[in-house]
């Protein structure tokens, strides 16, 4: 049993201060007023939630495509857990059917010995637009079949998380895979605002990196950025270091969905966390230009970001109050998931994933499942 005695905690909705927190077995198993016991240990600082990212390609040097293993997962992990991040999910970027069904075994793997730190995987694709395939590779973008249906379903995965475009994937499919319990994102996309809401209302429920590879909002074609904007009850994940989207974009988001339906992702590649500075995906060179990645043609692919500098970024730079930026960040991925019972919380019954934050928002300590870890 560890006992804290927290200056400053958030519980994911709340401030409480001077709070006696007490853990055990690596879960809260208590908040209290009653900071006169003995044996704890003073944290100065705030304390939130750890990070959820549903969106991590790679980090440590090593990209998950190119490497899709139980290795490959434990450096990513601990890349990104350094900068805040104690749960994610792994992404397995359009690829051969083979690859994906390599890195699903993986994910299965490393979920036998740590779930709260992998919950789950996202598949971004190979379901999409081709006229909107950014870094992605067009030999590989093609139609579900039935070995996919199958893969997305597997029960040994966690949380699984699909993005596809509508083109490519028909309101009737998407009903049938949120039906088996998978959770169905747009992006890389070009369809009109018309496809996009029928597949909201067949079950889609998320936009992946929100103004990124999607048609976009004009006067007389709202596109899925007009359509994600409108409504109310789709998630949008953000990506806000400034490259992927300007910054009145990201304000502009965040008033209109709120921070009960922004999520802030990092589309993290490899360099997240080492000094490479270029890595490879299915052949093809990707170049770090400090917090640029981009292929030879100036294509944007994925970013050098964390979660603690989406964090940093949200709150100083665009003026975003900390709770609201600190839940974008834990609550409200965790409800998208559908795992906020369990994570993303600071409250009994919760997984002690915990950041201790200093007022510039450097980490001061990060623990995972109760374990310290910095």
């Amino acid at each position: 049993m560890e006992r804290y005695v927290v200056e400053r905690l958030f519980d994911g909705e709340n401030v409480h201060k001077d709070v006696l927190l007490t853990v055990e077995n690596g879960v809260i198993s208590s908040l209290s007023t009653n900071i006169g016991a003995d044996d704890t240990q003073y944290l100065s600082g705030t304390l939130v939630p750890g990070f959820i990212d549903i969106q991590v390609n790679g980090g440590g040097g090593v990209q998950f495509n190119q490497a899709p293993s139980v290795e490959a997962l434990h450096t990513i992990v601990k890349a990104h857990r350094d900068h805040g991040t104690t749960s994610m999910l792994p992404t397995i970027i359009t690829d051969s059917f083979d690859v994906m069904e390599k890195g699903a075994n993986a994910v299965a793997e490393y979920r036998k010995q740590y779930p709260h730190a992998v919950v789950g995987v996202h598949f971004e694709g190979p379901h999409l637009s081709i006229a909107k395939k950014g870094m992605h590779n067009p030999e590989c973008i093609r139609q579900i079949e039935e070995r996919d249906f199958a893969l997305f379903c597997r029960k040994d995965l966690g949380k699984v998380l699909l993005t596809v475009a509508p083109e490519s994937v028909s309101p009737e499919m998407i009903k049938r895979l949120t039906d088996a319990g998978v959770i169905v994102s747009l992006g890389h996309t070009n369809a009109t605002a018309e496809m996009c809401q029928e597949s909201f209302q067949a079950g889609a429920t998320g936009v992946t990196h929100l103004y990124n590879a999607m048609s976009q909002l004009t006067g007389r074609s709202p596109g899925l950025v007009g359509t994600a904007l409108l409504n109310e009850d789709v998630y949008c994940g953000l990506i806000v270091d400034h490259i992927h989207v300007h910054p009145m974009n990201s304000k502009l988001a965040i008033k209109s969905k709120g921070p009960n339906r922004t999520m802030l992702i990092t589309d993290a590649m490899a360099p997240v966390g080492s000094n490479i500075d270029h890595f490879f995906y299915q052949g093809i060179k990707v170049f770090r230009d400090s917090y640029k990645l981009t292929l030879a043609d100036g294509t944007i692919a994925g970013s050098v970001l964390s979660m603690i500098e989406a964090v940093q970024n949200t709150h100083f730079d665009l003026n975003i109050d900390l709770l609201e930026t600190v839940q974008m960040a834990s609550l409200t991925p965790a409800r998208f998931l559908g795992i906020s019972e369990s994570i993303g919380q600071l409250k009994e019954g919760c997984i002690a994933n915990m950041l201790l934050l200093n007022d510039d928002l450097t980490i001061q300590q990060i623990w995972q499942h109760g374990k310290p870890k910095k």
